[in-house]
């Protein structure tokens, strides 16, 4: 009725009164949690709770105090262990809803390490509407990449770089893709994970990847991961198997964005300082790598750079 009489009377300088949304009923949440841990129940659990998470962005607050992202996440993994799909995507659609990197979410992330076998498992299986399915799970993997600790870190096995890569390969979508991508830079920094990515033909299929011309943003990660790798010995030797690395190394300098020429020269860097034979030197004359390190001395580029491109000359 006031909703009536303010509509009624907008004209004359009457506000409406804003309608209230009716919180969510926590005991039903309750119910639902409970439910996602049924067999039979779990899938009409997971279609409720996310309807009730679309209905106002306040009951997020209601749904992590139920503990929806611990439940969820321990679906998944009994979905893992029973190699059932069902459900999945919705699971992940809830949990990326849910989703925050709070302290007690990293300690249940410490001690769950199958969550990360689990977000794998997903996107090497076959399942329906796969495209939105394997983006959540990278979506997903992102997130708990960057909440887990070191340790966990450590432990990624080579089968996990693996599938990242398959991701890129795939393209199954621009997200999945960057968010590979930065998964993959984020295990570079822990342990021997550079090897292992390495080992996984890495360098190779980034280089590839890149002479495809992917956004500029997509270049910025490969470069930025290329980088990482070509920081140790077995990177480099592996980049400059690939025929093309120092040509399209080169030909991307001063052509895409500031940070993709920082990380070029970075890599050229590493290359001429370390690896640096005969023929090295030549194929960095022949391809232009030199002229366009002269370039970068020259441009409106920031000073430590143009000293890295002087101290590669």
């Amino acid at each position: 009725m006031d909703d009536a009489w303010c509509s009624a009377n907008a004209g004359g300088g009457v506000d409406k009164v804003p309608t209230r949304e009716s919180p969510l009923c926590k005991i039903r949440l309750l119910e639902l949690v409970r439910e996602l841990d049924v067999p039979g129940l779990y899938v009409n659990a997971l279609n409720e709770i996310e309807v009730l998470g679309k209905d106002n962005e306040g009951n997020k607050k209601f749904m992590e105090d139920a503990g929806v992202a611990r439940a969820v996440i321990l679906l998944l993994i009994r979905c893992y262990d029973e190699s059932k799909t069902m459900g999945t995507e919705q699971a992940l659609r809830i949990l990326c809803h849910v989703w925050t990197p709070s302290g007690e979410i990293k300690a249940f992330l410490d001690e769950n390490h199958r969550l990360i076998d689990c977000l794998t498992w997903i996107l090497g299986c076959e399942v329906e509407n796969h495209v939105l399915t394997k983006t959540l799970a990278m979506l997903s993997l992102k997130r708990v990449i960057e909440a887990s600790n070191t340790r966990s870190l450590e432990k990624l096995k080579p089968e996990f770089m693996k599938q990242m890569l398959t991701v890129i390969k795939s393209k199954i979508s621009q997200q999945a893709t960057k968010s590979s991508l930065q998964v993959l830079i984020q295990a570079c920094l822990q342990g021997r994970n550079k090897m292992k990515i390495v080992k996984a033909n890495a360098i190779f299929e980034l280089i590839e990847f890149e002479l495809e011309k992917p956004e500029k943003n997509i270049s910025e990660l490969i470069f930025n991961l290329l980088a990482h790798l070509c920081s140790c010995a077995d990177g480099r030797a592996e980049f400059l198997r690939h025929a093309g690395s120092i040509a399209m190394v080169a030909k991307r300098i001063l052509r895409v964005s500031p940070a993709t020429d920082d990380q070029a020269v970075c890599i050229l860097s590493s290359i001429s300082k370390n690896a640096a034979t005969k023929e090295v030197l030549l194929e960095m004359l022949k391809v232009g790598a030199v002229t366009k390190l002269c370039m970068v001395i020259q441009a409106d580029c920031p000073t430590y750079l143009k000293q890295k491109a002087r101290g590669v000359l």
